[in-house]
């Protein structure tokens, strides 16, 4: 199961990637939980599909649509998958790169819930504020 949920996960970056957003929310179960720690505009907790989808566009409207995310590595166990990334955008003429950790909690195949750990989270808050 591990494997197969490392595979899902690597899949719905690279859908991301190339702007197939349907094939992302496709690996999201309905209720999934999206955590992002900080203060800044981007920051808070979201529930399912729609509140996600408003998330994403707000961090492409934020970004003018220049963000992107490098996956270096996916490790798995069980039912718990580890992203370890580096998130680029730009905003107001500045460029900047963050490394993240991105933890997925998986539940029959399907990602139930998401939480974002940032190198430096003041500095992403005052990034995208």
């Amino acid at each position: 199961m591990s494997e197969s949920n490392s595979a899902t996960i690597r899949k719905a970056y690279s859908d991301f990637a190339q702007g197939n957003i349907p094939s992302v929310f496709a690996v999201f179960d309905a209720g999934i939980t999206w955590h992002v720690p900080g203060h800044g505009p981007l920051s808070g907790e979201y529930t399912g599909h729609d509140q996600i989808g408003a998330f994403f566009q707000h961090t492409m409207e934020l970004s003018a649509g220049a963000f992107s995310i490098d996956v270096h590595n996916v490790l798995a166990d069980n039912d718990l998958v580890v992203a370890l990334v580096t998130v680029h955008a730009q905003r107001n003429g500045l460029s900047a790169s963050f490394p993240e950790i991105h933890v997925w909690r998986m539940k029959n195949g399907k990602a139930i819930d998401f939480r974002e750990y940032q190198g430096d989270e003041q500095r992403e808050d005052l990034f995208w504020s």
